[in-house]
C-alpha cells in the first residue's frame, strides 16, 4: 500500500505521516510512505486542504491530523 502525505512539511504533516505510518504498523500493512511537498502535484491530487493523506489513490484525510485510530480503522 502507498500512503501519501500531501503538504508543506510543516509539524502537521510530519505529525500525520508519523500517525500513518503507526497505524500502518498497527495493521501490519506492507506499505511506503511518500511525502509530497510540490504545490503542483496537491493541486493535482486533488488535496484543497493540508495536510492530507491518500492511500493508493483515495484521499482519507484532508485539512486535519488524524489519530493513529481513525487512520487504523480507515484503512482496516
Amino acid at each position: 500500500m502507498k500512503l501519501s502525505i500531501y503538504g508543506s512539511g510543516c509539524a502537521k504533516c510530519q505529525a500525520l505521516a508519523k500517525n500513518a505510518e503507526a497505524a500502518a504498523q498497527a495493521l501490519d500493512l506492507d506499505y511506503e510512505i511518500e511525502k509530497v511537498t510540490d504545490t503542483n502535484q496537491i493541486i493535482d491530487a486533488g488535496i484543497m486542504r493540508t495536510p492530507a493523506l491518500m492511500a493508493d489513490d483515495d484521499i482519507l484525510v484532508e485539512g486535519k491530523v488524524a489519530t493513529p485510530d481513525e487512520i487504523r480503522q480507515m484503512l482496516a
